[in-house]
């Protein structure tokens, strides 16, 4: 195994504790896994809390800050957080507008946010939940019932953080996250499998000379393995998985994003594929984002998100957004 890490029991400690260190307009509080905003509660906003499982960097905790999230939970390694410190940071943000959880559909961030939100009922805290399920390469897998949660997170976290900075109200912000989950979709390829720290190898075996089709974010393998193929080739056969799905009439978002170990040189050139095909298939490009954002430690690959926008929802993707993951008119 050879990963940047002291052992796997404190990795996500350690990161947090970096993080930390990194950022002072962050509160990250390490012990109790919660990540704040150093200004909230902002006062008269809705707040926007999510989380995950680490690993993903820079999501969740990468996105917190004006114009997204207001705190972001890590749980250990591809695992849900859970319900306390959901509660915890609902209740370290609440200005008293409400909070909305932006959750991905895996059965295990779903059922904890579930009863976070009970919990934070009860003590007073007005929550509404957003369930994000953009993936179209399977139906149901070892970690969901239905679609997954990938790309589209975070297209849901600017742009209905976007519109809390604003001042809009909870009901507002929580039909256009929805509006955006609604319009998204994803698809993902991997050239490698994940190791995760505990493991220290790889989670599924990929022969050389093979990629995997529709993977997830958690190391799981996808809906089918090929021989090798050329940028152009997945461009075309990821780019028209989502096309048939989403049939957009209006210009799209496109995120072409790396899963963590795919240099930004080939998502560059994968970019270049991805834009050839949205041309072919007569599709408008409004906004682009290249890079590594919704990541699955150190697997090779990349995934695209397309999101349908109409001109409220572009103008709420080009809004200002300072945090340590994305970071524009500011």
């Amino acid at each position: 195994m050879r990963m940047l890490i002291n052992v796997a029991e404190t990795v996500v400690a350690d990161a947090l504790r970096g993080m930390a260190a990194a950022h002072p307009e962050l509160n990250v509080d390490v012990d109790n896994r919660v990540i704040l905003r150093r200004d909230a509660p902002v006062a008269g906003k809705v707040a926007l809390v999510s989380g995950g499982g680490s690993g993903h960097e820079p999501l969740h905790g990468g996105f917190v800050g004006p114009g997204m999230l207001t705190a972001a939970c890590p749980g250990e390694v591809f695992t849900s957080p859970v319900p306390d410190q959901m509660v915890r940071a609902a209740a370290a943000v609440d200005s008293g507008a409400g909070v909305l959880f932006i959750v991905k559909n895996y059965t295990g961030d779903v059922l904890n946010f579930d009863m976070a939100a009970e919990l934070a009922e009860d003590e007073g805290i007005q929550v509404a939940k957003v369930l994000v399920n953009d993936d179209v390469a399977v139906v149901d897998s070892l970690y969901t019932a239905g679609r997954r949660g990938t790309g589209a997170t975070l297209f849901v976290e600017k742009i209905a953080g976007a519109a809390a900075e604003e001042g809009q109200p909870l009901e507002r912000v929580e039909a256009i996250a929805r509006q955006v989950n609604g319009s998204a979709r994803s698809f993902g390829v991997a050239l490698s499998a994940c190791s995760t720290p505990a493991k220290g190898s790889p989670t599924f075996d990929l022969p050389a000379g093979e990629l995997e089709l529709g993977i997830g974010i958690h190391g799981e393998p996808g809906r089918e393995r090929r021989p090798m193929m050329t940028s152009r080739e997945i461009a075309d056969f990821a780019v028209d998985a989502v096309l048939e799905d989403l049939n957009p009439t209006s210009p799209v978002l496109a995120l072409v994003n790396g899963m963590g170990a795919t240099p930004l040189l080939e998502l560059y050139g994968f970019n270049a594929e991805v834009q050839r095909v949205l041309g072919e298939r007569g599709v408008p490009v409004a906004r682009t984002l290249v890079g590594n954002y919704v990541t699955s430690l150190d697997m090779a690959g990349a995934s695209v998100t397309l999101c349908q926008v109409d001109e409220e929802l572009l103008r709420l993707w080009d809004a200002p957004v300072s945090t340590a993951g994305l970071r524009w008119g500011m």
